[in-house]
């Protein structure tokens, strides 16, 4: 944050912080200002002077937020955050190139809304780039999604479907603690009560989010991030265990976090998980890893890897005279 600003300037920045973030602290209005928190305050006392509804609450989630029908200026991009908007449309969603599609409708409402000097190098921007999508990525509902992450915001217990990889379908009462992205995909961490446990579930597989009155508390460390990649390999139908005699320096980076946990073991190291797709598991997974490793478990996992390790052999077998 530039220390030169003017008091006019830092105030205008400190209603952005509002519009954005509702329940600021004076602490996070002071990093957002490049100031103390008492000349934050001081900045709340401007904006109400200028007839700006500021509403203030104390306690552990008070905090600053603007009232109820507060009239605010238009926003407004430079070009540099216009074609970063663009931009990252783009990348996330490729199919916004086309402003039939349902995110492709909302950047055209950006673009039209933007000056002519920036709507112009923004549309074409969006004209002339292509995106090749990611074929890992999987989008959910975007209804879905906000039933979730409302049902978050007001800590209330949700009752979902879930369709897992293999096709189970199967009902869990969750306290949802956070939505999070992850390379392209979205992800549900909540506490099951169905398993009395942490769970990831994937929110493309989520067919029904269903409100209860029942509220919850999440964990007060609680680090999304950090926990989904946990906890990406536990909890499915199908437990897995694949030993490695290579030591763990050497086998880690070759490990995503959802084919389980890798914990060291005599000279070498064993992954223990667990999977809802166990051909998956095998084919994209363990096939793509040039260490030699052995399947100790399930047995799911094993007739999977077999069947690759079958139709490998075939194809270098010598071919009939």
């Amino acid at each position: 944050m530039p220390t030169d600003l003017s008091p006019t300037a830092r105030a205008l920045r400190a209603l952005e912080i509002l519009q954005t973030r509702p329940g600021a602290t004076a602490g996070e209005l002071a990093a957002g200002l490049g100031i103390t928190e008492r000349a934050a305050r001081r900045y709340i006392g401007i904006l109400r002077e200028a007839g700006i509804p500021v509403e203030s609450a104390r306690g552990p989630y008070g905090g600053y937020r603007l009232g109820r029908g507060t009239r605010l200026p238009p926003v407004v991009f430079t070009e540099p955050e216009a074609l970063g908007l663009v931009m990252a449309v783009l990348d996330g969603h490729p199919a916004a190139t086309d402003a039939d599609d349902l995110v492709g409708s909302a950047l055209s409402k950006v673009i039209r809304a933007l000056p002519d000097s920036v709507g112009r190098q923004a549309a074409a921007l969006r004209a002339y780039a292509s995106a090749a999508p990611d074929r890992d990525s999987a989008r959910p509902d975007p209804t879905t999604a906000s039933a979730l992450v409302a049902a978050i915001a007001a800590r209330r217990r949700v009752l979902v479907t879930y369709q897992s990889a293999a096709g189970r379908v199967w009902e869990a009462e969750v306290d949802p603690w956070a939505v999070v992205v992850r390379h392209g995909r979205w992800y549900l961490l909540c506490h099951s009560h169905r398993v009395d446990g942490i769970r990831t579930y994937r929110i493309d597989r989520i067919g029904a989010v269903q409100r209860t009155a029942q509220e919850f508390e999440p964990p007060r460390d609680l680090d999304p991030v950090a926990a989904l990649e946990e906890n990406l390999g536990t909890g499915w139908e199908y437990p897995t265990r694949v030993v490695f005699d290579a030591p763990m320096a050497e086998v880690a980076p070759w490990v995503r976090p959802p084919m389980g946990r890798l914990e060291a073991s005599g000279h070498g190291c064993v992954l223990v998980g667990s999977t809802s797709n166990p051909a998956m598991y095998a084919q994209e997974w363990l096939a793509r890893m040039p260490l030699a490793f052995r399947v100790e478990g399930g047995p799911e996992l094993h007739a999977a890897v077999a069947a690759v390790a079958s139709r490998f052999a075939a194809a270098t077998a010598a071919p009939r005279a």
